[in-house]
């Protein structure tokens, strides 16, 4: 985290809050976070507060159960795939606009 406080340039001047969501490898500060950052976790299986993660299904169609010779194969199709779905605006609405 101290390394991402320098590149945002987090400080008493620039404070950044960094909302976490509660994956295993999110480890709590020991010590707190460097001075300008805050960390937010949200609550456990709470994907209406990261709509982000109900993307996920439509990134894994072009993946799932599929495998890859090389690293370099998995990131084309991804990114192919990640191209496609910015050209689909309705698509990413509908599942990510929350009536709430």
């Amino acid at each position: 985290m101290a390394a991402f406080a320098v590149s945002v340039g987090a400080g008493d001047e620039h404070h950044v809050l960094v909302v976490e969501d509660n994956g295993g490898f999110h480890v709590p500060a020991t010590q707190g976070h460097s001075p300008g950052i805050t960390a937010v976790r949200l609550p456990p299986y709470a994907p209406e507060l990261q709509p982000a993660e109900r993307l996920w299904k439509l990134t894994d169609a072009a993946v799932a159960n599929r495998c890859f010779d090389t690293l370099d194969e998995f990131q084309t199709v991804l990114g192919e795939q990640c191209a496609w779905l910015e050209t689909q605006p309705d698509l990413l609405i509908q599942h990510t606009l929350f009536h709430w």
